[in-house]
């Protein structure tokens, strides 16, 4: 049985939650991992400058990846997983040794 049809659906309504769930917080924590980083690399308080502004973004978009992956990745485990204990068992094969 192929268990590829299953997986991706799983991956798709990991992304469907994600979108429901998910994506405003990913964006808040990576904004504010990107004023860390930014507090650090050029000091605080943080200037609006050209990079700050860059980096801010840059952790967002990566908070943003990063746990949309991870329900990506969870949810096609899941789809599989379905699939799997959903599946009809086949009876194995027995060989038979002539002599």
């Amino acid at each position: 049985m192929n268990r590829k049809t299953p997986t991706l659906i799983g991956a798709a309504v990991g992304l469907a939650a994600f979108l429901a769930i998910a994506l405003l917080p990913a964006l808040l924590y990576g904004g504010y991992a990107g004023v860390l980083l930014a507090g650090g690399l050029f000091g605080t308080p943080v200037q609006p400058t050209f990079l700050v502004r860059a980096l801010i973004v840059f952790g967002m978009v990566m908070g943003v990846t990063g746990v949309g992956s991870l329900f990506a990745v969870g949810g096609a485990a899941i789809g599989a997983a379905v699939s799997a204990l959903a599946a009809p068992t086949e009876k194995p094969v027995e060989h038979q040794v002539k002599a």
